[in-house]
């Protein structure tokens, strides 16, 4: 019989799960709507019994040992979602005592990025590093920082919101209630308004303006970049070099050895890598240059999320001696 566990993904459209295997096998995977419109309870339980149904379907005799879940907002030190913009469930919701009750193993809860992360050190590219920081490009910023070989999740579990921190004050709203941070610029949304801004302020030429706004998408915008779309490039030069300056400061305070960059916007590659690794070390302090690594993810996207999350509670078996360790 081989030992798993379940990782699970919850997002604001759908969630996502599967066995993972302490080597980072992704036996199975499945996933259903989130439907935060119904109570939290009726999810949780409902999504158990279709975890169930899924080990039922996998043809081989499994022993799950423990649950991990990543999602916006997870609390790891209170084992709760708090107050997620993308969900419709308010208050703190009790995710790990929840699916303790109805699945009777150890559950773990934490925010998306830093499943993500947890997920690069086990099985991506941090698994040679002792420090690292894992950004997570998508609708938002998520991040994650790895010191010493361990997560660092601060006080009360919300450490490491790089994506929060400010690169213009009173510039552009942030869902978080602040203006100006990070996440506004150097995400999915954030080069959509990059280029809106350019198109109306500037006079490049470009494929992109005959879009409409349901049309123009961060896929459309790298596509266009890659075929030397003027506007384009333009777009993914300001967000490399707004990344590029923030990650200069993080790397005084932090001292990584690298910065994993994972999530959609990462795709674009080069387009945002070059650009953010040349601002960053002209920002550095002479005793930091040259010494950090801007590399993408080694994990797919499709199972990213799932084995993060199921990265997470392996390491936390064997960090608790719940489970021997490899």
């Amino acid at each position: 019989m081989e030992n798993v566990v379940v990782g699970i993904d919850v997002g604001g459209t759908s969630t996502k799960y599967g066995f993972v295997t302490r080597s980072g096998e992704l036996l199975a995977s499945d996933a259903i709507p989130t439907n935060s419109e119904n109570s939290y309870q009726t999810f949780f339980t409902h999504l158990y019994k279709k975890i169930d149904g899924l080990k039922e379907k996998l043809g081989i005799p499994v022993e799950i040992k423990g649950i991990g879940v990543g999602a916006p907002a997870g609390n790891n030190v209170t084992g709760t979602i708090d107050e997620a913009s993308n969900l419709n469930w308010e208050g703190s919701i009790p995710v790990t005592e929840i699916l303790e009750s109805v699945a009777n193993k150890r559950v773990v809860l934490t925010n998306d990025a830093n499943a993500a992360t947890i997920g690069e050190m086990l099985y991506g590219a941090g698994q040679n590093l002792e420090n690292f920081i894992s950004l997570t490009l998508g609708t938002g910023l998520g991040s994650g920082i790895v010191l010493n070989k361990k997560l660092i999740v601060g006080q009360n579990g919300h450490a490491g919101e790089i994506g929060h921190t400010t690169v213009f004050h009173n510039g552009r709203s942030c869902t978080c209630g602040r203006r100006g941070c990070l996440e506004t610029y150097v995400s999915a949304p954030g080069l959509i308004k990059t280029v809106n801004e350019l198109a109306e302020t500037t006079e490049l030429e470009s494929e992109l303006r005959d879009l409409s706004a349901n049309q123009l998408n961060a896929k459309r915008i790298t596509g266009a970049a890659k075929d030397g779309d003027v506007l384009a490039l333009k777009a993914f030069e300001f967000t490399g070099r707004i990344l590029g300056l923030k990650l200069a400061d993080i790397v005084t305070c932090i001292n990584p050895e690298a910065i994993i960059l994972t999530g959609g916007l990462s795709k674009a590659g080069s387009l945002i890598v070059e650009p953010a690794k040349k601002h960053m070390e002209d920002q550095l302090l002479d005793i930091f240059k040259d010494q950090v690594d801007i590399s993408l993810s080694t994990l797919t996207e499709k199972n990213a999320a799932i084995l993060g999350a199921g990265a997470f509670i392996w390491k936390e078996l064997e960090e608790k001696e719940l489970i021997k360790s490899y």
